[in-house]
């Protein structure tokens, strides 16, 4: 028996946006992490196949993580079982361990990019956000714990975190200056980094290992713009 078969026409790809992104120099970063999502093997997928480049987190992130699901269950046991009370360090545990193994799932594409992409950023407690001091000890002591070079810690742009954020640069930590607003933080922020490297540049450091990126929040404005917007069509409306 003689089997007939009919090729259809073959599909035209459909292009993947957030890969055509790249094309112009835009890193997609995911603004979330949880356990499963590294551990499912989910995040290496989104790398591979979305072109995602970083992972950001912070404090929110992580609440909504933990109370929203199981993954994190064996190490608030452990934690438990110890006597553990800090609420501080419980947090810092399984935050060091989840940015640990997302580090781990960037660190192919951060060699391959020789640095220029495949960051995992976390934050400092919001609560030290005012205090330079306290910003400076909890910096440290994250980076120290992580343990990765492909790592931001998140440090405020605040008035206080300015210093900070020249300090850490010049100890050669890399820092993802957050909550930025104003042009005008923006430029002593950037004014610091400058500092900082200048700084560990003077101790014989190689300014090419240390990174640094300041996080513009849009987001933020555009929550504002848009309920000005609607106070202003309906006031349009009502004049109409």
């Amino acid at each position: 028996m003689q089997v007939i078969t009919e090729s259809l026409p073959a599909r035209t790809p459909v292009a993947n946006p957030l890969l055509e992104l790249r094309r112009y120099g835009q890193s997609i970063w995911l603004d979330y992490i949880r356990r499963h999502l590294i551990t499912s093997g989910e995040l290496a997928r989104l790398v591979e196949e979305d072109g995602l480049c970083g992972v950001t987190s912070n404090p929110s992130i992580f609440e909504k993580a933990v109370t929203g699901s199981t993954d994190y269950d064996d190490i608030l046991s452990t934690a438990a079982r110890r006597g553990e009370r800090d609420p501080l360090l419980v947090y810092e545990l399984l935050a060091v361990r989840d940015i640990q193994g997302a580090a781990e799932v960037f660190r192919p594409l951060y060699e391959q990019l020789r640095r220029r992409d495949g960051y995992v950023s976390l934050e400092v407690s919001p609560l030290v956000a005012h205090d330079t001091q306290s910003t400076l000890e909890q910096a440290r002591r994250l980076w120290r714990e992580v343990g990765r070079d492909n790592v931001f810690i998140k440090v405020p742009g605040t008035k206080e975190g300015v210093p900070a954020i020249r300090q850490l640069i010049s100890e050669g930590i890399n820092i993802n200056i957050t909550l930025l607003f104003a042009r005008e933080m923006y430029e002593q922020v950037a004014e610091a980094y400058l500092a900082g490297l200048e700084q560990f540049a003077a101790r014989g450091g190689d300014v090419a290992r240390v990174a640094s990126v300041a996080s513009f929040f849009v987001s933020r404005i555009d929550t504002a713009v848009d309920a000005l917007l609607t106070e202003k069509l309906r006031a349009a409306g009502g004049e109409d």
